[in-house]
């Protein structure tokens, strides 16, 4: 984003105290009522929705989405990914990211810089599933030169939404 860019942003949507409580809110329980978001940060219900909606218009607030529980969805092996490819063309980099947009196992993916192109975080039933997803999906891309695995252990914190 420029700076111009930024400016405008700020003009448009005055990031104060009040709007730094709201998107604080709405990011930890997206399914706060208007009333319960204005008393939490101790506005209106009006002037809170104002608020929102400005945030909301101006791009601030892209959307609302559920929290899914991996493991309760039978996908409790996580690992992060860093994949670095054989070839550093737009037509290359255009390629991995079809292949990885249609692997369902792939809950992120991230065009990074360093020694390698990609971040993706993926889940699967089980380290057999990632075992086949690594080798049958990931490995065989024509564009693919490295891949390395993070196993994830656990997580202390995780503000996704």
């Amino acid at each position: 984003m420029t700076r111009r860019s930024w400016d405008i942003l700020q003009q448009m949507t005055k990031m104060d105290d009040l709007n730094q409580k709201i998107l604080r809110e709405l990011s930890r329980d997206g399914r706060l009522t208007n009333l319960e978001l204005a008393d939490r940060i101790g506005l209106s219900p009006s002037a809170c929705l104002r608020r929102v909606q400005e945030l909301e218009r101006s791009g601030v607030i892209r959307g609302y989405r559920a929290v899914l529980d991996p493991a309760r969805l039978g996908l409790g092996f996580v690992a992060y990914v860093t994949v670095g490819l054989n070839s550093h063309t737009k037509a290359s980099q255009e390629a991995f990211e079809r292949a990885v947009a249609r692997a369902p196992q792939v809950r992120e993916c991230h065009n990074i810089t360093g020694t390698v192109e990609y971040l993706l975080r993926v889940e699967t039933a089980d380290l057999a599933a990632y075992k086949h997803w690594h080798t049958e999906v990931l490995g065989v891309l024509p564009q693919v030169q490295s891949i390395t695995t993070f196993v994830v252990m656990g997580s202390p914190k995780d503000d996704r939404a």
